[in-house]
């Protein structure tokens, strides 16, 4: 069996060095030159030319997906690399059906669009969002309780055949394709909310003079409460965007909304905490 992992960053690496620890020949692709070379560098056989790569069984698709300038979803990536990985089985003689699986963070719909837009239904597809979190890539890394979706029934058997049975993932099955879809970015903008309110909670407890670990540790002690850390805002690749893809599936999502106001105030009250500190001291 060959595999070919679309994408060579955060997650498209790990990604293809799990798959080729279990035996399974690993191809990697991506646009940047300087992500192949990286992925050379740690063993994985990988091009900037899709064409060049073998025709693969299976097709892991691990690129980034952003934001556009007014805030609003960029899946450019992902039409993209599906047209291209559809050029490239048009391109050959083969006629065996291959697995197509989405590991990247996309909106409820994205999926069967792909398949029916550009694969025109002649793939075997799947929605297998990550949880990779790069500071624990040990127990959050690629092995690790996933979700699994899929388009019919026949593309869920392969996708568990693979995830399951080949590379040892142990998998959530859920009713639809779609369901997979939404699971990632609920559970993204869940964590989102709950470091908003700890944020929020710290704000009022510095205006009372209060210690915010102390509150935060009694609340704790509840067996259905587990109230986050505030740290320096809510950062990083994943859930800020996520968040703003749950925010786009409807006008109505006001909580979301609320949380990101809370966390544009935490942000700028620890500027001028940071800075009047600085002051004090200068």
């Amino acid at each position: 069996m060959k595999v070919c992992v679309l994408g060579l960053g955060q997650i498209g690496v790990p990604t293809a060095k799990y798959i080729a620890s279990k035996g399974v020949e690993v191809f990697g692709y991506d646009i940047k030159r300087e992500a192949v070379e990286n992925a050379k560098m740690q063993g994985i056989n990988a091009s900037t030319n899709l064409r060049g790569v073998p025709v693969s069984d299976v097709y892991v698709i691990c690129v980034y997906t952003g934001l556009k300038d007014d805030g609003s979803p960029d899946f450019s990536p992902i039409f993209d690399v599906c047209k291209e990985i559809n050029e490239k089985s048009l391109s050959t003689s083969s006629s065996k059906t291959y697995l197509v699986s989405i590991e990247s963070t996309v909106v409820p719909g994205l999926c069967r669009k792909v398949y029916e837009e550009i694969f025109k239904r002649h793939v075997k597809l799947v929605h297998v969002p990550h949880r990779f979190w790069a500071d624990d890539p040990v127990r959050h890394g690629v092995k690790q309780l996933r979700v699994i979706g899929a388009i019919d029934n026949e593309s869920l058997r392969e996708g568990l055949n693979i995830y399951n049975k080949i590379l040892s993932i142990p998998l959530h099955k859920v009713s639809s394709i779609e369901m997979a879809e939404m699971s990632k970015i609920a559970e993204n903008t869940n964590r989102y909310i709950q470091i908003a309110f700890a944020e929020e909670l710290k704000m009022i407890c510095d205006k009372l003079k209060m210690d915010f670990n102390e509150v935060q540790n009694a609340c704790n002690t509840k067996w259905n409460t587990e109230i986050l850390e505030a740290r320096d805002g809510i950062g990083g690749h994943c859930i800020p965007k996520d968040a703003r893809y749950f925010l786009s599936l409807s006008e109505t999502a006001m909580l979301t909304k609320s949380a990101m106001l809370v966390d544009d105030i935490y942000k700028k009250w620890i500027r001028e905490k940071v800075k009047s500190k600085n002051y004090q001291h200068s």
